[in-house]
């Protein structure tokens, strides 16, 4: 099973299957239909409302995931994954790490995908924008 992230902005259909992984819907025009929902990796409503810097909500978001344990979450993707022909899952947020400012340059999907590696050992490559780095001096 083959996965990236990516951004709903920035997602083609040359990519792979795009699935959710965030609460709502996007409230905007994608140009693709969404091939499903990773639902045991969206963030809940409840951790999204708590408004938490980015190391409690990391540390929130790992008590979901283990909580679930990843042999479940693995199933859930395999599900996506067969029922999308074997295409790579492109699991989609709203976040595009070219706008986000520190310190709240951060994003689920990054945290996913460090947690997938910590599991499994398989990264999980970001399709999007990059982090922008900061400016040095001139050397």
């Amino acid at each position: 099973m083959e996965l990236a992230t990516c951004t709903y902005q920035e997602c083609t259909p040359s990519m792979g299957a795009p699935i959710r992984t965030t609460a709502g819907h996007p409230r905007f025009p994608l140009g693709y239909e969404l091939a499903g929902h990773a639902r045991l990796i969206t963030p809940t409503r409840e951790l999204l409302a708590q408004n938490l810097p980015e190391d409690a909500y990391e540390f929130s978001y790992r008590r979901i995931l283990n909580g679930y344990g990843i042999d479940r979450i693995h199933a859930e993707l395999a599900d996506l994954a067969a029922r999308n022909g074997g295409a790579r899952l492109v699991l989609l947020c709203f976040d595009r790490f070219d706008r986000l400012k520190p310190p709240n340059d951060w994003c689920h999907r990054e945290m996913f995908a460090k947690w997938w590696l910590e599991q499994t050992g398989e990264e999980i490559p970001e399709l999007g924008s990059r982090k922008v780095s900061p400016q040095g001096g001139l050397w």
